[in-house]
């Protein structure tokens, strides 16, 4: 009976050290998964997007602070000059001093800025505006050691390498022929694949990140040391069941 027990624990011991090891990989797609094409207009400038935080300055006379007699103005105009933050809310509409609740995602900086000046002249001489997004954030998990790495962007326009670079690089077991790049409604993302394995795709390594893309390196699975570390307690459990085993039968 002994023998018996011992035999099957040994069986139930080998099919757990033949199983096929599952590296813990995030974001995995199907594979007929169709990935999104990357549109030319997104390799070009940033633009904004809702969520972003602007901060905005106006000033009047190309550049000089207009002098009001009262006193509610003056302290307005001081704020204006200084910058306040406002949120592009979630369908892109900014709510701005005095010209109120206007669209501006799908903007670059300058055209926001350019746009916005238009609607400040029917209020001040000559309005110059100065904007910035302070919240610009991407995620980037750059390999399989598990770490995740949330860049702020201080640029406006940081590309798909240069956060990666902002990262430290790929990481060991990185493959660099598979990067994905998810942006837009974590509901219904969009999924770029990007290969930059050779120098031919170093183009669409040229993209500029939105405010909360992801960028994720697909690992290379199961290193021959990860494998080792994960099969040591089984073998370990299996040499012990063969020796007892072995002790049994020579018992008999």
């Amino acid at each position: 009976m002994m023998r018996k027990i011992a035999l099957v624990a040994l069986i139930a011991s080998l099919f757990a050290a033949c199983a096929p090891y599952n590296p813990s990989i995030m974001f995995k797609t199907k594979k007929d998964f169709e990935y999104d094409e990357i549109a030319a207009d997104t390799v070009g400038e940033w633009k904004i997007a809702p969520n972003d935080i602007i901060s905005f300055r106006l000033f009047t006379n190309n550049g000089f602070r207009l002098i009001d007699v009262t006193n509610e103005n003056m302290q307005m105009m001081q704020q204006l000059n200084v910058g306040i933050n406002y949120l592009v809310e979630y369908d892109g509409i900014v709510n701005l001093p005095i010209i109120g609740r206007v669209k501006i995602a799908g903007k670059t900086l300058r055209e926001a800025e350019l746009y916005l000046e238009e609607l400040y002249e029917e209020v001040y001489i000559d309005p110059f505006i100065m904007l910035n997004v302070t919240n610009r954030r991407v995620t980037i998990f750059p390999g399989n050691d598990g770490s995740g790495l949330v860049v702020t962007l201080t640029n406006n326009n940081v590309t798909l390498l240069e956060a990666l670079a902002l990262a430290g690089g790929l990481r060991e077991d990185g493959r660099a022929k598979r990067i994905k790049l998810i942006r837009g409604d974590l509901a219904d993302p969009k999924v770029h694949l990007i290969d930059l394995s050779r120098i031919e795709g170093i183009k669409d390594g040229n993209i500029i990140l939105q405010a909360g893309d992801i960028i994720y390196v697909e690992p290379v699975g199961a290193t021959v040391r990860q494998v080792a570390r994960e099969l040591a307690p089984i073998l370990g459990l299996v040499t012990s069941l063969i020796t007892l085993y072995v002790v049994l039968d020579r018992l008999e």
